[in-house]
């Protein structure tokens, strides 16, 4: 089957005035573009590459009415192995800093929370997905409320050491943000699979989990870049 060329070039416009400095610039830069692109491709290869990682208890979390408009109905508990809903699919399970000594939502947890909400549904077409917290029920509906989140799952691990056991809370409550994938045997097993949190390094403090949200991309692209713009609660 012949490929049809596009008529748009990857990155020419039709506007008057561009000069050769500028046009030689921009295709250095497409060129660095496609080099970060296979990058991005031959990790993203290695991640899916990983062997099984090993098994995990199988945790009882609390969870709150599926939709936010039933908040009067009882907290039930759920096993880690039952949010998985069908065989062969991978759990991806966000770890939000909020509960014990994150006394307030961590702001930059729920900016990505807020992109979750508006994506889960494309997600769960090819994965499970769960936000868990050490918050109660109570304080993570009321939260989940305010920003309007309608798609998510809300967990509470509050009374387990999943938190601990996956290394994003120390022994005094502490929390890091983080972002977990497991998946599950033929025989109900569940396995850790990765975890990644922002700091990649002892000098690479908050660049571990960009991709988690286009905030930072779009950013990113213009003339200032990020600069060191944090989130807050208060819009």
């Amino acid at each position: 089957m012949a490929i049809t060329p596009s008529p748009f070039h990857p990155h020419e416009t039709r506007l008057p005035g561009v000069t050769p400095e500028y046009r030689a610039a921009r295709d250095r830069l497409q060129a660095a573009e496609i080099e970060l692109m296979r990058q991005r491709e031959a990790v993203a290869e290695r991640r899916r590459a990983l062997p099984p990682g090993p098994a995990v208890t199988d945790y009882t979390f609390l969870a709150g009415p599926p939709h936010l408009d039933q908040g009067d109905l009882p907290v039930q508990p759920v096993q880690l192995s039952a949010l998985f809903s069908g065989p062969g699919r991978p759990l991806i399970v966000y770890h939000f800093m909020y509960g014990k000594a994150q006394t307030s939502p961590c702001p930059m947890c729920t900016l990505w929370i807020d992109g979750f909400n508006g994506v889960a549904h494309h997600v769960q077409r090819n994965a499970d997905f769960a936000i868990v917290s050490a918050a109660d029920p109570e304080q993570l509906r009321e939260h989940a409320r305010r920003r309007g989140w309608h798609r998510l799952r809300l967990l509470s691990c509050g009374a387990n050491s999943f938190m601990y056991d996956l290394g994003s809370e120390d022994e005094a409550g502490h929390q890091d943000s983080t972002v977990s994938v497991f998946t599950q045997d033929p025989d109900g097993t569940v396995r850790h699979r990765y975890s990644a949190r922002p700091r990649l390094d002892a000098d690479l403090t908050e660049r571990g989990i960009d991709l988690l949200s286009p905030v930072w991309h779009l950013l990113d692209l213009t003339p200032a870049g990020r600069g060191e713009w944090y989130p807050s609660l208060d819009y």
